[in-house]
């Protein structure tokens, strides 16, 4: 299986005063790391596009979306696929890759979309995704405003269909997660796993494809290492999860 993971990194920049004097210094991170390792365990081909990549990087066709099984967006907002320097910077047009990517999926692809500050609506509502071509194809729709639930306490996931191979097995004890966005599943969708009463893993047959979502991180902070680094059921969760999506095991019962 080859994976297209879009997203997951990020630029900080901090500025030091001291006394009368002050600097800024900036620095690149990645938080791919433990989905990478974890796909990659499983004998699947990541391609990792970081987030400063994706407006310009990004396929804008079906054919360019054709070379994956599985698209994962994580903590990347619509506004980085749908404004790339042609179109921002230029006032030129060029194909709307939410509509495209949305076309894809009803023709076979898999998408799965992962949280974060990023995804769904996210953070000041700045991910966007609400009203958008990709929404209409998620297992869930976004809220119309920010919708970051933070558990700086810790919540423990709930598994409601423990047997579905999309979890791959995983059991019911699962460890805790401090945070989510907050979503709300359509009809069609089933939610395998909640999280605070909402949606923590929905998936959704949508035409010849499928779609899932992950509404908390794969990464810090919302998955603290006790989730994506000392839990075994970290790599077999993800690798399932995608597998299904990319139609790669058997269907779970889930309708349109």
């Amino acid at each position: 299986m080859h994976v297209l993971v879009a997203g997951e990194s990020w630029i900080t920049q901090s500025t030091h005063i001291k006394g009368v004097d002050h600097f800024t210094v900036s620095s690149y991170v990645e938080g791919i790391g433990p989905l990478r390792d974890a796909l990659e365990a499983g004998g699947h081909t990541v391609t990792h596009l970081p987030a400063h990549l994706v407006p310009d990087g990004f396929p804008d066709t079906p054919g360019a979306l054709a070379d994956y099984d599985v698209v994962v967006l994580s903590d990347i907002g619509a506004n980085s696929l749908l404004l790339p320097r042609a179109v921002l910077e230029g006032s030129e047009t060029r194909p709307n890759r939410l509509r495209c990517l949305a076309d894809w999926v009803r023709d076979g692809g898999g998408l799965v979309m992962v949280g974060g500050y990023l995804s769904f609506t996210g953070f000041e509502a700045k991910a966007a995704f609400a009203g958008t071509p990709v929404e209409e194809v998620l297992p869930v729709t976004c809220l119309p405003h920010d919708d970051r639930c933070e558990a700086p306490e810790g919540a423990v996931p709930r598994v409601s269909v423990p047997d579905h191979p999309a979890l791959g097995g995983v059991g019911e004890a699962w460890p805790h997660l401090l945070g989510h966005n907050r979503t709300v599943p359509v009809a069609g969708a089933e939610v395998l796993a909640t999280i605070a009463g909402d949606p923590l893993i929905a998936v959704r047959q949508v035409g010849a494809g499928r779609t899932a979502v992950f509404t908390s991180d794969c990464a810090p902070h919302w998955a603290p290492p006790a989730f994506c680094e000392q839990w075994a059921g970290y790599a077999p969760l993800f690798q399932s999860l995608l597998a299904w999506t990319a139609g790669t095991v058997a269907d779970g019962a889930v309708t349109s």
